[in-house]
């Protein structure tokens, strides 16, 4: 980092609220793994781990609550919460919500099907007609929501729409890659549904915080010091234990969390 980065980042240190300094922060999310998510009732996951150590540099200390994702946005909204964890940078949140400026991961939204009834989908214009399975609150981008007239069919959980494709009550499911993998895994799915080739599209998601005095301070202290971190070796070693197959990452992380566990 240049000289001018360096006093930008400390000049922006100083400038923060004394509401960043001296309070914690809440931070809402639903459950949203493997990014970040509950594991023995503790927070955990490849995002929770960067947003903690940054904030853990920059002197500001965060509680972590789970709700569903059309409450987080509310709550963050309404200024009943201090930011939102992987977010989408939608422009007509931008009168309560500030981004930081360095996304924290990016998603990659695909389609599963279940084995025994076949959706040989390859393009978006062929899932007109289709019970497509969705979370409520989500956007996949706008040429997944121009495919109509496709059935949007929202579950409460990730987990329920792999339960409802299951049983046959929507034809396909879009998630993220990494967190359909996951889930996929963990409900020992694997030989029974089915990742499509077909990516439907890519989109970064950053820490959002609520539109309040000195938050523009803060998110982009936060924004600064995730470019840091970003160029250790800590933060590869972090992204590679992420990029195991789903059986190890899933090894990995109870390891890692029994290893922790007081």
């Amino acid at each position: 980092m240049s000289a001018l980065n360096r006093l930008v980042c400390s000049l922006l240190l100083i400038c923060l609220s004394p509401l960043a300094q001296a309070e914690r922060l809440r931070l809402v999310s639903d459950d949203w793994a493997p990014y970040i998510y509950r594991q023995y009732g503790r927070p955990t996951g490849l995002d929770h781990e960067v947003v903690s150590e940054v904030f853990k540099r920059l002197g500001v200390e965060v509680d972590w609550q789970f709700l569903p994702w059309k409450r987080c946005l509310a709550m963050v909204e309404q200024g009943l919460a201090d930011g939102i964890m992987d977010i989408f940078h939608v422009d007509e949140r931008e009168p309560y919500l500030i981004y930081a400026p360095e996304p924290l991961s990016t998603v990659e939204f695909v389609l599963y099907q279940a084995n025994a009834r076949p959706h040989p989908v390859q393009r978006l214009e062929e899932l007109g007609g289709l019970r497509i399975g969705t979370s409520p609150g989500y956007t996949y981008g706008d040429a997944f929501e121009a495919a109509l007239p496709l059935r949007r069919e929202d579950a409460p959980t990730h987990e329920a729409n792999f339960g409802k494709l299951m049983l046959g009550r929507i034809d396909l499911l879009i998630t993220d890659r990494r967190a359909g993998r996951y889930l996929r895994q963990r409900l020992g799915l694997q030989d029974v549904v089915q990742e499509l080739p077909l990516i439907v599209g890519h989109q970064p998601q950053y820490l959002g915080l609520a539109r309040k005095s000195g938050r523009e301070a803060l998110a982009r202290a936060f924004g600064e010091e995730l470019q840091r971190f970003k160029r250790e070796p800590a933060y590869a070693a972090l992204i590679a234990r992420y990029r195991e197959a789903p059986e190890d990452f899933l090894d990995a992380v109870e390891q890692h969390d029994r290893s922790t566990m007081r």
